[in-house]
């Protein structure tokens, strides 16, 4: 929601007006001089968004405000040409209108197109969020981060590096959403207060690794690789059980971490629907992408969420430090997953991660069953996974 500065106006002002923490508002409007605001500047207002109402008999801005926890003057400011002493019958005036559920349609099948639609939406709900496009996949489909909080702690997150399991995506959406509308509500996540976790946290989120991959296995093959994908799926046109990305290339297995032991003992020598790794390390854009902004952001703590097994692996080849351990008690007590230190498996992003950085990598496994896993499933996933979610922002 936009609202127009007035003479006196603040966004300290607009702080108690709406009751949203003044650091969302700061960060909803980088481009502004919080301390000289300019009469007629749009400043925008998170967790807010404007709805029509006509006006009925009996009407005032006072009983409209109160109706939804406001001030009058939270009418006047997005109203600014209507006499509020002079409501008619019928007119049309704008009524700010907070956000208190989920937007979200957790039960559909989620795509690109899908994720896309809800990023934008978020982004106009909730403007303190940061989206950059860090990279492309094979087919030129934006591989996005969203970005959100003040702190020095960077924690990571990340989602669909393969295909058939783009259950992990909505997942992931709908904890940030959850977090959101917590932030700007200033409600608790299971008795554990958001605002100081935004202030301490510096959120990445890369909600989809394999876009092409995703669309794939939902969509069907995209006409310019129709033929090649269907030759790598030996003819079969059902790519359920497709992992890789649109060239046959598994891309938890596109890492410098001992990627030679994989790519002996893989079974696939050639692009495959899952398990081959590629003829070296980092060829795919996607696992590229992925490795540049690790580089570049040095993250305190990397989670990877895949399906299924509703288990954990948090070690690699020792070179874990020892705050893993107590970040793995945690999860394991939080979720009641089942906690592996070490399995073997070489060459998964989790595990370059703590071979490159030497610190806490996790990968997630959500759920049980066989890939890809049903909608069915999302809401039992969600509750376990959201123990997680938090103990890794909260737990220093």
């Amino acid at each position: 929601m936009q609202v127009q500065v007035r003479s006196g106006d603040s966004l300290w002002y607009y702080s108690q007006l709406f009751l949203i923490p003044f650091n969302l508002i700061a960060d909803s409007n980088p481009g502004i001089n919080h301390n000289l605001l300019q009469i007629g500047q749009r400043v925008r207002i998170p967790g807010f968004y404007i709805q029509q109402h006509t006006v009925r008999p009996g009407d005032t801005f006072w009983r409209l405000a109160a109706a939804r926890n406001l001030s009058a003057d939270a009418l006047a400011l997005v109203n600014p040409a209507v006499n509020p002493n002079r409501l008619m019958v019928g007119q049309s005036i704008s009524l700010p209108t907070r956000v208190i559920s989920p937007m979200q349609n957790r039960q559909r099948p989620y795509n690109l197109s899908a994720l896309s639609a809800d990023i934008n939406q978020l982004q106009e709900l909730f403007p303190f969020i940061k989206v950059n496009t860090i990279g492309y996949s094979v087919l030129g489909k934006p591989i996005r981060e969203i970005r959100l909080g003040r702190g020095s702690k960077k924690v990571h997150f990340n989602a669909s590096f393969h295909a058939n399991e783009w259950i992990t995506t909505p997942i992931l959406m709908a904890l940030l959403n959850t977090f959101l509308l917590s932030l700007t509500n200033s409600t608790s996540i299971r008795g554990l207060s958001s605002l100081p976790l935004y202030q301490n946290v510096d959120l990445s989120i890369v909600p989809m690794v394999n876009p092409d991959g995703v669309d794939l296995v939902l969509n069907g093959p995209p006409q310019e690789m129709r033929q090649q994908v269907i030759d790598i799926n030996e003819g079969s046109t059902d790519f359920s059980n497709w992992k890789a990305n649109i060239r046959g290339v598994d891309l938890n297995n596109q890492y410098p971490a001992n990627w030679e032991i994989e790519k002996e003992r893989k079974e696939p020598k050639a692009p495959a629907p899952r398990d081959y790794p590629g003829d070296a390390p980092l060829t795919e854009p996607e696992a590229v992408v992925m490795a540049e902004l690790a580089r570049e952001n040095i993250f305190d703590t990397v989670l990877a969420f895949h399906t299924q097994g509703e288990e954990f692996y948090w070690g690699y080849e020792g070179l874990e430090p020892p705050e893993s351990r107590l970040l793995a008690e945690e999860f394991q007590r939080v979720s009641g997953y089942e906690a592996f230190r070490y399995i073997d498996s070489h060459a998964g992003y989790k595990d370059w991660f703590i071979q490159e950085f030497r610190k806490p990598g996790f990968t997630i496994e959500l759920g049980k069953g066989t890939n890809p896993l049903p909608l069915s499933q999302f809401n039992e996933m969600y509750e376990k996974v959201l123990g997680i979610f938090l103990a890794s922002l909260y737990m220093q």
